[in-house]
């Protein structure tokens, strides 16, 4: 019995070793297997394997993207025929007068003034005059370096082998590009987008040498075509600078619903296969930009914004609901989630900024009269307080994130000086109120305090 039982133990043990030793080791193998299978079978799907499929709404989105030219523009007969006989001229080869084309955002300024300089470029071909133009965003580049070597470019295809992206001294480029334009010859017309933006992060000085460039060329001329929406940004201007430059001005005037619905009539159907929209969309969609002081671009984003989301729930016709939706998208308001992130100081810096435009008929202000403010704000709050040239810096970073304006001003022989405002409607600075406790309490105590009142009255 014992030899019988030590044998059936024996035999037990041996199974057990063979179930440790094997079955373990070929189960982590199946498992290596099965995952290797499943990192081979996601490396061949993507993420958009489910996503990408036949368009059934849009057939072009381009055709409603705000940097779109399209073929002829609706409502906008006679600013094109204004600025198509004002830049004439070049066609004879002479110098066209410089220009400035006002009006809101969405009136079609910029596309107009890029479609008359495509216009001018093919007519001079087929009749055998040189016509150099250039483009440039002056949110994007608004330093006289960056101004000068756009322009360059349009005149020499070797520019960047010959003047480096940065480095050399202003004037140094300056005499490369008039080098460049007579060397080259024919006539160069320059749009400077947004010019008001150059005007306030660089002062008026590269203007002033822009459009005293022509009594330095023998055998080329250039003219300018500024584009803003700030009417009084020329009231800043050296009064030499803003008598060259304003030499003829324009207007565009807002669109009105109509106006605008005939608008997205014309790209919905360069934009979107038949059927696909509802006519009730296009007419919903004009008349709430037509709200917005007639933007057009407004309009455009909302249909299209309309649209996409419609494609996304699977929907093969947008309706009117989906306006709705788009409204919602675009109605997130980033002006408040970016006050609510500032770091304490630049919200102490702001704060100062909008106590400050209460007491201001124009609501401009001096770096010196912010400090001031700012000051009083540390003191009473318990701030750490930063030196002006440090809070400088931050109204400058308020101001590249689009809160503030900081204009820089010349005052001829005394020098310069940078005005600030605010770049923000009052009912964003109201909303961000609402939903910042520390800004709201800070700007609350200190009008209630009267305490700002007397540091004015000390001032003046």
């Amino acid at each position: 019995m014992e030899n019988l039982a030590l044998k059936t133990k024996k035999r037990l043990l041996g199974t057990l070793c063979i179930y440790s030793w094997f079955a373990i080791p070929k189960a982590l193998l199946m498992a290596g297997v099965l995952s290797m299978e499943k990192k081979q079978k996601s490396e061949k799907n993507n993420v958009f394997d489910m996503l990408v499929r036949e368009e059934r709404i849009f057939k072009n989105r381009e055709a409603l993207a705000s940097t779109y030219i399209p073929p002829e523009f609706p409502h906008r007969d006679n600013e094109i025929n204004d600025v198509a006989n004002i830049l004439k001229p070049a066609l004879y080869g002479a110098r066209p007068s410089n220009i400035l084309i006002y009006g809101q955002t969405g009136t079609g300024k910029t596309a107009v003034a890029k479609f008359i300089c495509n216009q001018i470029v093919s007519k001079a071909k087929t009749e055998g005059k040189k016509i150099h133009t250039a483009y440039i965003n002056c949110k994007q580049t608004n330093t006289p370096y960056g101004i000068l070597t756009n322009i360059g470019k349009t005149y020499s295809k070797d520019w960047e082998d010959k003047v480096p992206n940065a480095g050399w001294r202003i004037d140094k480029v300056y005499s490369v590009l008039k080098e460049k334009a007579d060397e080259n010859g024919g006539i160069a017309i320059v749009i400077l987008d947004e010019i008001d933006t150059l005007v306030s992060k660089s002062g008026d000085d590269i203007l002033y040498h822009l459009t005293g460039l022509n009594s330095d060329l023998n055998n080329s001329k250039i003219s300018l075509i500024g584009i803003s929406n700030d009417t009084r940004f020329t009231s800043w201007l050296d009064p030499r600078v803003k008598s060259r430059m304003g030499e003829e001005s324009l207007t565009f005037a807002p669109y009105n619903a109509l106006q605008i619905e005939n608008i997205l009539v014309q790209r919905a159907k360069m934009a979107f296969h038949e059927g696909a929209v509802d006519p009730l969309v296009l007419s919903y969609c004009s008349s709430r930009a037509a709200l917005e002081h007639g933007d057009a671009r407004k309009a455009l984003d909302l249909l299209r914004i309309s649209a996409e989301i419609a494609e996304r729930e699977g929907q093969e016709i947008v309706t009117v609901k989906y306006v709705s939706k788009a409204e919602n998208v675009m109605e997130h308001d980033l002006v408040r989630s970016l006050i609510s992130t500032l770091p304490l100081q630049p919200k102490v810096t702001l704060a100062s900024i909008i106590l400050n435009r209460g007491s201001k008929e124009n609501g401009q202000q001096t770096t010196g009269e912010v400090y001031n403010t700012y000051r009083l704000i540390c003191k009473r709050f318990n701030v750490e307080q930063l030196t002006q040239r440090r809070v400088g810096h931050i109204i400058s970073e308020l101001d590249m994130q689009g809160l503030i304006n900081a204009k820089v001003v010349s005052l001829g022989r005394q020098g310069r000086t940078r005005y600030i405002s605010l770049a923000i409607e009052q009912n964003q600075v109201d909303n961000a109120l609402d939903n910042d406790a520390f800004l709201s309490r800070v700007i609350k105590e200190i009008k209630m305090s009267g305490y700002l009142s007397s540091i004015q009255l000390r001032l003046i």
